[in-house]
């Protein structure tokens, strides 16, 4: 990110005293100063859930670009660089324009109070409606029924990942109730494609979809298999063998399913079996179980080590991390992970301990994580031997330091924040 753009941006923050505040009346009144741009967008799949809108998105997206297409992607939080929030038919939005951008709806919003994430979102529009593209896959921001990106009256499709808890001091703890929030972005006569739920989001999910006819179209409906060669997918329109998806571990079929459901329940655009088995092998979505044994960090290991890095941060997310390492490995795993003081820390860790030799708990630098000595506590409650780092590189040094040449494994988790830093210190940008 340019200084320039980067003090556009600290400005923008400035502009309402709280970080979140669910409401769309300052979305609706700054549109229509600018335009209206979310009337002049390409044919709109808008995505919600709490887990897998990012992994999501990347096979749509991927899809879609087999087939020929040109995609914009809103997707967010960003983990290096704001730019990647944005991408403008297949491209990152470049700093040139996304500055341009800032400084227009910086002059037309004015002084009048509204959100980071909305004022940014009005600025996505912006450019989206400016630059010709097939498709944009629109990615919910928090919520659903109030978030900044549900102001499309008519999209194409509608998408809900999975739903658990997560922001319980903005949705709070009632899954049903934190469902229908998601469920907010169904609309009339529109396809809304529902990932494998639990009960009670799913009970709240489709009874909100019939409210406001919706077309759903719950897992059951579709459905997905491990196969051999990688998974089945299967639906009223026939079976789909495909590969194995890019992206690591085995919740990706269901993620790789949702998005073929998706697509497959649309009228828009036509796709082949094949533009699908290729969008499966070439999905990419940064910190999502990212392998990245091969950069600086993963070097300061001992030969034959893995190391990977992962954003999730809720107790779903450590269910998924467990599941992914709960196969037979003989190489010890080691976990080291910062976390933001608001997330559940012990849900996180708990399904994870059974795997874990030692934990390695840090502060991520600069944000309202939960301090090393508290998250190692966390971490000893969920049975874990725990110690503290005061870097995720001092960390890596010290278990090569200390591993006799023995390859390891080493996952660092727990935050996208920490992610993104991770990313920027191996010079591992997302483009």
């Amino acid at each position: 990110m340019s200084p320039t753009t980067d003090r556009v941006l600290e400005r923008l923050q400035r502009l309402h005293p709280k970080k979140i505040d669910l409401s769309l009346g300052r979305m609706h009144n700054l549109l229509a100063k600018l335009g209206h741009p979310e009337r002049r967008l390409p044919p709109v799949i808008h995505i919600a859930g709490t887990n897998g809108k990012g992994s999501t998105t990347a096979y749509l997206r991927s899809i879609l670009e087999a087939a020929g297409l040109s995609v914009h992607v809103y997707s967010s939080p960003h983990l290096v660089r704001f730019a990647e929030r944005i991408r403008l038919s297949g491209r990152l939005i470049n700093e040139d324009h996304l500055l341009a951008c800032l400084l227009d709806c910086e002059r037309i919003n004015g002084e009048d109070p509204i959100t980071y994430f909305e004022i940014t979102t009005a600025i996505a529009f912006r450019a989206f409606a400016e630059t010709p593209a097939d498709v944009l896959l629109l990615e919910v921001g928090l919520g659903g029924r109030l978030d900044a990106t549900n102001v499309i009256d008519q999209p194409l499709s509608t998408v809900i990942t999975p739903v658990s808890l997560d922001h319980q001091q903005f949705l709070g703890d009632d899954l049903g109730g934190i469902a229908i929030e998601k469920a907010g972005i169904a609309k009339p006569g529109v396809p809304l494609i529902i990932a494998g739920q639990m009960p009670p989001a799913e009970v709240a999910i489709l009874n909100h979809a019939r409210k406001v006819g919706a077309k759903a179209f719950c897992y059951g409906d579709w459905a997905v298999s491990a196969s051999a060669a990688g998974f089945d997918y299967q639906d009223d329109f026939g079976r789909l063998a495909l590969p194995k998806p890019n992206l690591l571990g085995p919740h990706q079929m269901a993620n790789g399913g949702l998005a073929i459901a998706c697509l497959r329940h649309q009228d828009k655009f036509t796709l082949t079996p094949e533009h699908i088995a290729r969008g499966m092998t070439t999905a990419n979505w940064p910190a999502r179980l990212q392998d990245i044994t091969q950069s600086p960090f993963g070097r300061l290991l001992p030969k034959g080590s893995g190391l990977w890095l992962d954003g999730g941060h809720n107790p779903a997310a450590g269910q998924i991390l467990s599941a992914y390492f709960s196969g037979h490995d003989d190489r010890p795993l080691y976990l080291i992970c910062g976390m933001m003081a608001n997330k559940d820390a012990f849900g996180f860790l708990a399904p994870l301990t059974p795997h874990v030799t030692k934990f390695y708990g840090l502060m991520v630098d600069g944000e309202a994580s939960y301090p090393t000595q508290e998250i190692i506590e966390i971490a000893r409650q969920a049975g874990m031997t725990a110690i503290s780092a005061t870097s995720a590189e001092d960390a890596l040094i010290s278990l090569g330091n200390n591993s006799a040449g023995s390859p390891l494994r080493v996952l660092i988790c727990g935050s996208l924040y920490l992610a993104g830093q991770i990313l920027e210190q191996n010079d591992l940008l997302p483009d």
